[in-house]
């Protein structure tokens, strides 16, 4: 046997050993290969999936508060809805995502692209992308769930107006928060996001924050493809405050039945004047919050959104606290306390010649009869043009502005819904601003601004605080709707202490004397004689005519005037008034034709809950007086003595007496 060569050995040792480094050198590289690929070429891929792999919150809206009449009677409430959103975070493909939503469930595709690159969304908020989805709807996300677990199906709370247009304004409606809206400090400092749904008007608006509540939370464990493993817990929201508003839901719908069976457009405000509570409150043409509500992320109801924003009635003006309107003869209450106060007419002596209106300069403007020499009661009773004229020239127009400023007249009323506005009352700076041509101020302007026409616009609700505080002996409260919000765990219960009531010192005499021509012109043969108010109630009131144009322009219905009734009831009795009422009929024509029924109608029902009789709404629709008593109409106010009256601040209401 040949022994083997020690210098082959080596050689053959040697050459494994190289073998064996390149092959280690080999192993290295493929690992260094490897790691590149996970750590750099693929880092992003990998890198959301290991994210993926984690402990997911998703958000459980809290439902918003709901909304009460004062007899709590649900106005607004939530109801059950399995809504589809979409998680930017847990998106793998953008475009595949896009083209799934858009071509399979029909969502707006510029909308959703908006929304995904929208830099100021937190990327772990959802995007709320259908509403309502309907079983099918839930069945394809179902059945597309591992291609797109980024796409989810979610039970959410939708708000639910139960009355649909009933008391629209009042509380308006919701909608996600804008851009715009995000830049607004009060908002931004609130807390609020992209995307978050917020009220848009109306008290929803005005208490948002109340109404909306907490949004809750649930932790689940998801794998890389974002499909929940196991539920880990869940925090439940907390629902938003439910608030009583001061509306009485029959008055309501009484209110608006009266414009809707006529089909006529206009504003009805019922208030009560002790406390400034608004028992209804009507602006027509009106409009569907549920529309809203209901989606405003498909096309289909986008285009209905797009519909009520557009419309050329513009249903989403609140006429009551937005619409200016010149006041027509309802003015002359205002006119007559502030010649009164003034000493231009005074308790012996308030009698100013009609003469059928007055010359001013070369022009002469008429009063709508003749009247002889009225005093200031039957001026009222009988609405004579002529004694007005004669009473604003004698008082001239900055004793007007003073006084009706001092009414509130031009500036807002305070009430707690969005948006007032400002009327406009007689000044000569107002002249100056609006007709440089003519900038001075006449006797002509100072004659029309006497009657409520040429500068004077105001809002109804203006009107009613007014001359409801004049009514109530001066005391004038801040109209308002809240009545209460209900205690949550987390909040206390709030009521409303915002009144801020203010007080004029008016004569005994002026009182008694406006207030007794109110009630003339209803109950002795006024310009509301015919409209059939029962006399127990003793409601008194004042007609007005606002003209639209001049009268020779006037053409067809839509240019026919304006028509105005403002009640108060019980009026020139022990007691202070209970209710006060504008009406504001649009191109109605003549206040007692169109608007003094309409309020007819609204006392009648409140007073038949008051006073427990359900029939006299019925009654007075026929014009029949209720089966009673000859009620003894008030003694006339002797001017020089006014009778004494009562100084109670509340009291009931005499009753009515049936057989």
């Amino acid at each position: 046997m040949s022994k083997r060569d020690p210098k082959e050995d080596s050689h053959s040792f040697e050459q494994r050993l190289y073998i064996l480094q390149y092959l280690i050198l080999a192993i290295f590289v493929a690992l260094g290969i490897r790691f590149y690929i996970l750590q750099v070429a693929h880092h992003q891929i990998y890198r959301q999936q290991a994210e993926n792999n984690r402990i997911r919150e998703t958000p459980i809206l809290a439902p918003r508060g709901a909304i009460y009449d004062r007899e709590g009677r649900f106005l607004v409430d939530n109801r059950a809805a399995t809504n589809i959103v979409v998680y930017p975070e847990w998106i793998s493909n953008k475009d595949d995502t896009i083209r799934f939503l858009v071509n399979w469930l029909g969502v707006e595709r510029s909308t959703l692209v908006a929304d995904l690159n929208d830099p100021k969304r937190p990327k772990s908020q959802p995007i709320l992308v259908k509403q309502n989805a309907s079983e099918a709807d839930s069945s394809l996300i179902a059945a597309h769930e591992y291609e797109h677990p980024e796409v989810k199906t979610e039970p959410q709370p939708q708000r639910l107006y139960t009355y649909g247009s009933l008391a629209a304004h009042v509380l308006g409606y919701i909608g996600e928060i804008s851009p715009k809206e995000l830049e607004d400090p009060k908002y931004a400092e609130a807390g609020y996001k992209p995307g978050d749904i917020i009220g848009k008007g109306g008290i929803e608006k005005s208490y948002d924050k109340i109404l909306r509540g907490k949004d809750g939370k649930k932790r689940v464990v998801v794998d890389s493809r974002g499909r929940p493993i196991r539920d880990l817990d869940e925090i439940p929201p907390i629902k938003g405050q439910d608030i009583v508003l001061t509306i009485d839901l029959d008055m309501q719908k009484a209110a608006e039945d009266q414009f809707d069976n006529a089909h006529q457009t206009g504003v009805a405000v019922a208030e009560d004047p002790q406390n400034g509570e608004i028992l209804a409150m009507v602006s027509k043409p009106s409009f569907d919050p549920n529309v809203f509500a209901a989606n405003v992320i498909s096309a289909e109801h986008r285009d209905e959104v797009i519909d009520v924003i557009t419309d050329p009635d513009h249903p989403l003006l609140n006429k009551a606290i937005q619409g200016k309107y010149p006041t027509g003869s309802t003015w002359k209450l205002m006119m007559a306390t502030a010649g009164m106060e003034e000493g231009a007419i005074t308790p012996k002596n308030s009698k100013l010649a009609c003469g059928g209106g007055i010359q001013v300069g070369n022009r002469f403007v008429h009063c709508m009869g003749n009247h002889g020499s009225p005093d200031v009661h039957a001026a009222i009773v009988h609405s004579c043009d002529g004694y007005f004229y004669r009473l604003g020239l004698k008082l001239g127009v900055d004793k007007i502005h003073e006084w009706v400023s001092k009414f509130g007249m031009g500036d807002k009323t305070g009430i707690d819904l969005p948006g007032e506005s400002r009327g406009t009352i007689p000044d000569r700076e107002w002249k100056k601003k609006v007709n440089p041509k003519d900038p001075v101020w006449k006797d002509f302007d100072t004659v029309i601004a006497s009657v409520g026409q040429g500068s004077v616009a105001v809002t109804p609700v203006e009107l009613l605080r007014a001359e409801a505080g004049i009514m109530m002996d001066g005391q004038f409260h801040t109209p308002h709707l809240l009545k209460e919000a209900r205690a949550t765990q987390l909040s206390q219960a709030l009521y409303y202490t915002a009144d801020q009531a203010s007080e004029i010192m008016l004569a005994k005499t002026t009182y008694e004397a406006v207030s007794y021509g109110a009630w003339g012109v209803v109950n002795e043969g006024g310009t509301a004689g015919s409209v059939g108010f029962p006399r127990d109630l003793n409601v008194g009131g004042k007609t007005g005519t606002a003209q639209v144009i001049a009268r020779e322009k006037v053409h067809g219905s839509e240019t026919k005037d304006h028509a105005w009734f403002i009640s108060f009831a019980p009026l020139h009795t022990e007691q202070k008034p209970q209710l006060a009422v504008v009406v504001l009929t649009e191109h109605g024509g003549f206040g007692a034709a169109a608007s003094a029924p309409k309020s007819k109608i609204i006392n009648a029902v409140y007073f038949s809950k008051k006073l427990g009789h359900p029939i006299l709404p019925e009654l007075i629709a026929k014009n029949e007086q209720p089966v009673s008593r000859p009620a003894p109409a008030p003694a006339p106010v002797a001017l020089a003595k006014p009778a004494p009256r009562s100084k109670a601040k509340k009291a009931a209401v005499s009753p009515i007496t049936f057989r």
